[in-house]
């Protein structure tokens, strides 16, 4: 940061004489007052802009010396799914308008900026180029509209707050800095209140602490620890404890005496600019300021921290012995089933027992394939690993459950004995109806796949201390049935990265798709295991090519099952299968996928692969 530029600064002058009491909530507070969550807070500042303007002059009346505009999603990514993408400037400087009639000439006023969105289920990922571009249309519109200084809050991922502060050196203006932490003061991704602190103050931050995260008291903690390792100025937002969910809202339970005591007690550990978060409202602040009213800054004494070497990650486990042992040797065979629609398991651990009996390695189960309601896949593959021996791989989604269910349950697949999965994001809600279900997407492939690298060494995806490790084998999905191959493979690359060590790839119904893809994988170091669902009808092929993501057909393909049905059809379509089988010789092996729970096709296809395998080495 240019500090000289900012030498003048009225936030910083401020600062440094003592205490600044900032506002509390927007967001959750217009919610209360029923603007409904499907809406734009952000867009309020155009649409309602005395409802924004009656609460800003609620903060400043309760004691607030600094305001937050309200502008904590106005960039364009997330003002796009609502229309509202051309509006960045307009709301952006409408929301400084607003803060700046409130606080009036002593008030100061923080242009608000807020993380990106995720990107979605398509695993797309932003360069850092597009991150600073948003922020710097977002920045800009707020500069330009007159903010004294940029508050850059909520940020779990610490490498995209450092591109904001990037655009903010461009900008001239002082920059409070605050990351959201969870447990054991810990960021999403396991930075270290110490290693942020440190990265942020190196990055050129003014102001450097936290907000939202649990509550006050894990927020104390978190800036006693930042405290130490820096003396830049600390900020403290602490959400007012952990809401409660009460006739379908949010409520949050702290009380004002408490989060003004809680308030106190961050001043005494060094912090400067205090104010509130999810849940709190004027009554908050009023406390907050009328506690802190003949307080001043506690001085601190800043300690050295190794902060590298309470990062690093323990040991990985011991090896164990996988399906994969023979990889190098003969061709990997998998065989995928799907758990049934209702309670009755028994087709499917009778398929799985004929399945071992032929001599596949392993055992692939689907999770809710389609977005559409199956028994669950973990409970099903330990049944399946107890009655028949075989291996059985879990695909594990990114779609059905939060980042709490998916740490809880892959805990519990370790202690079930399940040893393999197949991270996949999953196909989305809305290509199969299911009524009332929702998508979740916590994590997409890649964060499952960091998420089971980061078990396998005995941390939580945020870093804390599991008091063990897992052993699990991690694998990802690939679809080769796209027009640019090279983008999948750059996707795998990044896959393996993040803890892939094998790869099961979508249906293959081409040769030249395969030979493309096989080509890719040249030098990535994992097998590939080639997906293969034979064809068993006209009709079959035309629904796979017409409906199912991630499925193409080509031309020729459909034209030779064209009027099949019946045995006909499944003699065509297990013919275009051992052609391909033909064509995938230097693959790591194959992924059978039967068609309706035909299990005796795969079984087939097993004794070619095997077969072919054997006149090989002959």
């Amino acid at each position: 940061m240019n500090r000289h530029k900012q030498a003048d600064s009225p936030f910083l002058q401020r600062l440094s004489r003592g205490l600044l009491i900032g506002d509390g909530a927007m967001g959750t507070l217009l919610y209360s007052r029923g603007v409904p969550l499907g809406h734009s807070f952000e867009a309020l500042n155009l649409s309602r802009p005395e409802q924004v303007l009656a609460v800003h002059r609620e903060y400043i009346a309760a004691g607030a010396q600094l305001l937050e505009s309200n502008t904590f999603a106005a960039n364009r990514l997330a003002l796009r799914p609502l229309g509202l993408e051309d509006q960045v400037g307009a709301i952006n400087a409408a929301g400084v308008r607003l803060a700046r009639q409130a606080a009036g000439a002593e008030g100061l006023v923080a242009g608000a900026v807020g993380p990106l969105p995720n990107l979605g289920e398509d695993d797309t990922e932003l360069a850092f180029s597009e991150q600073r571009q948003l922020f710097s249309e977002q920045m800009t519109a707020l500069a330009d509209a007159g903010c004294d200084l940029f508050i850059l809050e909520t940020f779990s991922v610490i490498e995209q707050l450092e591109q904001a502060l990037r655009v903010a050196e461009t900008l001239a203006l002082p920059v409070v800095a605050q990351m959201a932490f969870f447990e054991e003061g810990r960021s999403r991704h396991g930075v270290t209140a110490e290693e942020a602190a440190l990265r942020l103050a190196a990055a050129g931050a003014s102001v450097i602490g936290a907000n939202c995260g649990s509550g006050p008291l894990e927020l104390l903690n978190v800036l006693r620890r930042m405290a130490a390792v820096t003396d830049l100025p600390l900020s403290a937002f602490a959400n007012s404890g952990l809401p409660q969910y009460v006739n379908g809202r949010n409520i949050y339970l702290a009380t004002p005496d408490y989060f003004a005591r809680m308030g106190e007690e961050m001043v005494a550990a060094g912090v400067r600019l205090v104010g509130g978060c999810c849940g709190t409202t004027p009554e908050h602040i009023g406390a907050l300021a009328g506690r802190l009213a003949a307080i001043q800054p506690a001085e601190r004494r800043i300690t050295t921290v190794r902060v590298r070497e309470s990062l690093a990650a323990p040991s990985a486990p011991a090896s164990f012995r996988t399906f994969l042992d023979d990889w190098g040797k003969r061709p990997v065979v998998t065989v995928e089933l799907g758990p049934p629609k209702g309670l009755d398991c028994g087709k499917v651990l009778q398929g799985a027992r004929e399945i071992a009996a032929a001599g596949a390695d392993a055992i692939s189960l689907t999770e809710n394939p389609l977005a559409r309601i199956r028994m669950g896949n973990m409970a099903l593959a330990s049944r399946i690993q107890q009655q028949t021996g075989i291996e059985v791989i879990i695909h594990v989604t990114g779609r059905d459950r939060n980042l709490l269910g998916l740490h809880s349950d892959l805990m519990g697949a370790h202690l079930l004995g399940l040893r393999n999965v197949l991270a996949v994001t999953g196909d989305p809600v809305a290509v199969s109806g299911e009524g009332g279900a929702r998508n979740v997407f916590d994590l997409n492939s890649v964060g499952l796949l960091e998420l089971v690298t980061a078990l396998n060494r005995g941390r939580t995806l945020m870093g804390a201390d599991l008091g063990g490790c897992t052993q699990m084998l991690a694998g990802a999905a690939f679809n080769p049935n796209v027009a640019d191959m090279g983008g999948q493979i750059r996707r795998m690359e990044k896959k393996i990265a993040a803890g892939a060590r094998f790869a099961i790839s979508q249906p293959v119904y081409s040769v030249s798709v395969l030979e493309e893809m096989l080509r890719g994988f040249e030098g990535l170091g994992i097998p590939l295991l080639v997906g293969l669902m034979p064809l068993v009808s006209e009709r079959n092929a035309e629904f796979l090519h017409n409906e199912v993501p991630g499925i193409s057909l080509p031309d020729e393909v459909r034209r030779r099952m064209r009027g099949t049905c019946g045995a006909a059809g499944v003699a065509a379509g297990m013919t275009l299968a051992r052609e391909l089988i033909e064509a995938g010789s230097q693959a790591g092996g194959f992924a059978l996928m039967p068609p309706f729970g035909k299990v005796e096709l795969a079984i087939e296809l097993l004794h070619r692969i095997r077969q072919r395998a054997a006149c090989g080495r002959g």
